[in-house]
């Protein structure tokens, strides 16, 4: 899967869904659970136990998705993601060695950012899209629309503080995409394996992103 179509993957989906649990066995059943409910692609951080497994593991058996690596925090650690099969790569935060290294394997860079400065800097850095985080301490929703206002060409993941009440409004807002953990992954539904359960929530959530969005064309 070549760079863009991954990054096609995440900003059509609209959600970028995180998973961070405390074992692979875990972490392969909520990724293939989100990917069977109809969203590609599903960030793996590098704080799950046996992470570089996981990733090889979902990259070898499902093509189609767009398997990323987070918390990924320098270049080695960017680099075993990528060889193991990641396709893209996330930071909580602008690690310029890390989007450098990206930028030369032609790998999807989505750098955490909080301030206008760090947005502007990880943009020109070659991201391809920017992670605000965590934006439900810092203003939220306005605070989204307030950044788009000056910086309309870069594309946006709202991350922390979106849930089922505030997804449309980030959308709204110009996020061109969410991230979600718990919200999509409780911890109980993935304990239990309620699959249905997930599959619901991801349903809510892919139908909270598409109408936002189609009101968004329609009125702003």
């Amino acid at each position: 899967m070549k760079r863009h179509e991954v990054r096609a993957r995440i900003e059509d989906s609209g959600i970028l869904p995180s998973v961070r649990v405390n074992s692979r066995e875990l972490a392969r059943y909520a990724a293939e659970t989100v990917y069977s409910a109809g969203i590609p692609v599903v960030e793996i951080t590098m704080t799950t136990p046996g992470a570089l497994d996981v990733i090889d593991d979902l990259a070898k058996r499902y093509p189609d998705m767009a398997v990323g690596a987070g918390t990924v925090l320098d270049e080695e650690a960017a680099r075993l993601c990528v060889e193991a099969g990641a396709r893209f790569i996330t930071s909580p935060g602008f690690i310029p060695e890390v989007v450098a290294y990206t930028n030369k394997v032609n790998i999807v860079a989505l750098p955490g950012a909080l301030t206008p400065t760090e947005i502007i800097a990880a943009w020109k850095a070659g991201s391809d899209l920017v992670k605000i985080f965590p934006t439900g301490h810092i203003g939220g929703i306005q605070y989204v629309r307030a950044l788009k206002v000056p910086l309309p060409q870069i594309p946006l993941i709202a991350t922390g503080g979106v849930n089922q009440l505030t997804a449309s409004d980030f959308i709204l807002a110009g996020a061109t995409a969410i991230g979600l953990g718990g919200e999509l992954l409780p911890r109980e539904a993935l304990h239990f394996h309620q699959t249905d359960r997930i599959h619901e929530l991801a349903g809510r959530f892919l139908s909270l992103v598409r109408d936002a969005r189609s009101l968004r064309e329609t009125y702003y």
